[in-house]
Order: C-alpha cells, then sequence, then structure tokens
C-alpha cells in the first residue's frame, strides 16, 4: 500500500510542475507577443484621441506661427489671445484630426487631415523667389490646377474668391504656405467652394496654417433612436412623441432636398460614397449638413474612380458608390449604378419609417405607404440605368408627396 500510496504522490508532484512549467511558458509567450505587437505596431497605440496628444499638435502649431512659418485670421485667437480653446478631441486616425474648441464662447470644429505642417507638400515656388513679384495670374493657375487635381474640376479665376484672395505683406510666404496646405485637404476646398451656394455644407470660420475651423452641429448616431439628438439640436421642447415625428419628417424632407440639390444644382453631379448618420449634422431649423465629405466626388472624379478593372460587380463597389462590371471587356462602367438618393433611404429612411414610427399622430394607412416608398426606393438597382434614373426621379417625387402628407395630418392634429 506504500508503495502505492508513494507512486500516487509522485504523479501528484509531476502534474503539478508539468502544470507549473506549462503556465510560465504561456506567460512567456504572452509576454513575448504582447512586447512584439507594441513594437511593430506602436502607431496603434499613440494615434489614441488624446487630450495629451491634442495639445503638443496645437503646440506645434503655435510654435510654427510664432517662427513665421504659417499664419491664418484664427492664429491670433489660438496661439496669442486665447480666444479659441481646446476643449476635447473627437476623431483621430491616421494624422487626421479632428478637435472641438470653444471661439468667443461659441463651440467650434478644428480639423486637419495630417497633424504636422510640415507633412504637406511644400509649394516650390516659395522656394525660388524671394521678393513679393510673383504674378496674381501665376498663382491662381496653380490654385486651379491643384482643385483640378484633387476635385476633377476645372474652375475659373472669377470662382476662386472662397479659396484665394489677394494676399501681400511681411508674411506673405507664410499665406501662401498656409493656402498651399489647405488647398490639399479635399473637404476644405468642398466647404469653401459650396458655402455660398449651399445650405447643405458646412460654414468655414477661418484657419490658422493647415488647421480650418467649422462650425459646430449635433451630428447622428446610428444606435440613437431618432438618429438626431434632437434635444441637443434644438432643445429640450422637442421631448413629446408627436414633436419628435413631426422633426423626423421635417429632416427626411430636408434629406430630399439635399439630394435634388447635389444631382441638380452644381456644374456637375456631386456623389456621396459615404452615407452614414455620423457623416450628417441638423442645424436648429432641422436643415441636414454634411459634416464629413472626405469621400465625396463630383461626376468627373467619380468617373475616374469607378473604370477599374473587374471580373464581377462587387469589383465595382466603391463604398456606398456602385458601378457594373462588363464582362466582355472586363472593366467597371464609369457611370455609377446607384445613386444617393437609393442609399439614403436604405440606411437612414427604413430606421425611421417603421409601421409603429408615427404611432397615433400619422395615419397607419399613411405610415404603410411612406414604409413601401422607402423600401422601393432602397431596392437594389435594375440593370437598365436608364430605368434605374427614373425610377429614382418617381421614388423621389412620392417621397416629397408622402412625407408632405404626414406633414399636413400633424399640423391637423396640432390644430
Amino acid at each position: 500500500m506504500r508503495g502505492v500510496f508513494g507512486f500516487k504522490r509522485l504523479r501528484l508532484k509531476i502534474w503539478r510542475r508539468c502544470t507549473l512549467l506549462f503556465f510560465l511558458c504561456w506567460a512567456a509567450c504572452w509576454l513575448l507577443g504582447s512586447t512584439f505587437l507594441f513594437l511593430v505596431h506602436r502607431s496603434v497605440f499613440s494615434e489614441r484621441c488624446t487630450d495629451e496628444k491634442s495639445h503638443r499638435i496645437l503646440a506645434r502649431l503655435c510654435l510654427d506661427y510664432s517662427k513665421g512659418a504659417l499664419t491664418g485670421d484664427l492664429c491670433e485667437d489660438l496661439c496669442v489671445a486665447q480666444k479659441l480653446v481646446y476643449k476635447q478631441c473627437l476623431y483621430y486616425d491616421r494624422g487626421k484630426k479632428v478637435i472641438q474648441a470653444d471661439w468667443k464662447g461659441q463651440p467650434v470644429i478644428l480639423k486637419s487631415k495630417k497633424e504636422i505642417f510640415s507633412s504637406y507638400q511644400r509649394l516650390r515656388l516659395l522656394d525660388e523667389v524671394e521678393t513679393q513679384d510673383v504674378p496674381e495670374t501665376e498663382l491662381l493657375l496653380m490654385v486651379a490646377l491643384e482643385v483640378k487635381n484633387v476635385l476633377g474640376l476645372e474652375l475659373s479665376n472669377n470662382t476662386m474668391g472662397p479659396l484665394w484672395t489677394r494676399r501681400r505683406g511681411l508674411h506673405w510666404k507664410a499665406q501662401v504656405a498656409s493656402m498651399w496646405s489647405l488647398l490639399q485637404q479635399e473637404e476644405y476646398i468642398y466647404f469653401s467652394l459650396l458655402q455660398d451656394f449651399s445650405k447643405h455644407v458646412l460654414r468655414v470660420i477661418g484657419s490658422c496654417g493647415h488647421f480650418y475651423a467649422v462650425e459646430y452641429l449635433t451630428a447622428g448616431h446610428a444606435w440613437h433612436k431618432t438618429i438626431f439628438p434632437l434635444e441637443d439640436a434644438v432643445g429640450p421642447s422637442f421631448t413629446g412623441t408627436k414633436r419628435k415625428v413631426k422633426a423626423i419628417t421635417d429632416i427626411a424632407l430636408s434629406f430630399l432636398d439635399m439630394v435634388n440639390h447635389f444631382d441638380n444644382d452644381f456644374s456637375h453631379r456631386l456623389h456621396l460614397c459615404d452615407i452614414k448618420p455620423e457623416n450628417f449634422a441638423i442645424r436648429n431649423d432641422l436643415t441636414v449638413v454634411a459634416i464629413d465629405v472626405d469621400m465625396a466626388f463630383f461626376e468627373p472624379k467619380m468617373r475616374d474612380i469607378l473604370e477599374q478593372n473587374c471580373t464581377e460587380d462587387e469589383d465595382c463597389n466603391f463604398f456606398d458608390c456602385f458601378s457594373k462590371c462588363d464582362l466582355r471587356i472586363r472593366k467597371c462602367g464609369a457611370e455609377r449604378a446607384n445613386n444617393n438618393l437609393q442609399v439614403i433611404c436604405d440606411k437612414i429612411f427604413r430606421h425611421w419609417f417603421s409601421p409603429n414610427l408615427g404611432g397615433p399622430t400619422i395615419s397607419f394607412p399613411l405610415q404603410l405607404q411612406l414604409q413601401k416608398a422607402v423600401h422601393e426606393c432602397a431596392k437594389p438597382e435594375p440593370k437598365d440605368l436608364t430605368q434605374h434614373q427614373q425610377m429614382s426621379l418617381h421614388s423621389l417625387s412620392e417621397l416629397y408627396h408622402l412625407l408632405q402628407a404626414s406633414q399636413r395630418e400633424l399640423q391637423k392634429a396640432d390644430g
């Protein structure tokens, strides 16, 4: 019996040692693996949206301003007078920085595609001349070429106003260098060019170097019941069900206005290829505003992007912008097969227009009609592009009609 007992004790000791050895090996492998990941992917850990990093970026911006490397109409308020004050970091990814700040008591958003001014391509002309005798026409030509490169649009000199104004003085090189860094950011060009022509884009307030400030608006969220937090945007009066339904109806009509506007009111159609609630916001009057247009393209640029090699239709999908694959030549069609309205119906209107959204405030038959119209609008596009365009026009008209009918019912209920 003693031999059996001794054998059991020996086996228990061996099991304990093996378990300990296994645990130590596992811990060592985990430590080595974590160290390796940290060394190889340090950027994953460093590119966090932190207050500390944001303060460092703005301090570097102000240091460049003090050295005369950059300038802008907001630099003095940010770096000297402290009228433009940092509040929080909202977004940071691969250098793109979005910061909330307070400017003279009003919230604003600071944006830049890259965090450091020197990361932007420098205009070689600044190294070749020492005086201010650079012909204005030459500068305007360079601006036009950069806009064409970024947006695919050809602009005349008389449309350059929002992007270029004649500036001369002691710091003219810093002025031109700052302008050139802004022209390398698609969003800045879109907002600057369109703000005088469209109520559906953000208003540019000013700039400092490569950072530009835009108005602060309440953005949407996919997880929010009404997509847009109405109480934050409009005020606490929008707490009742009837008021919320009326607000959603007004916002939906504003979305339709925006679609119609982007399709027809510019020299080229403007395509939105990243449609989600977070990329839109609402003003106090419930006007819809596109706040992130990194993936927005006018027709000439859109055609260049879509016209790629393919073996199937899926190869022709560029985020929310789809094309069709011509299998005979293995090439994607240059014309977009879906459109802004279809994606908005699918990703935003479906969330709103369900049979129980309106409750007793909108008649049940009208709710069903709205739901059906949204479903038809969001359906996959037919192969015939002409037929698809006709169907889209019909959907736009029908949705306008049904939403306006909803407004009338809500007004009667108030009366």
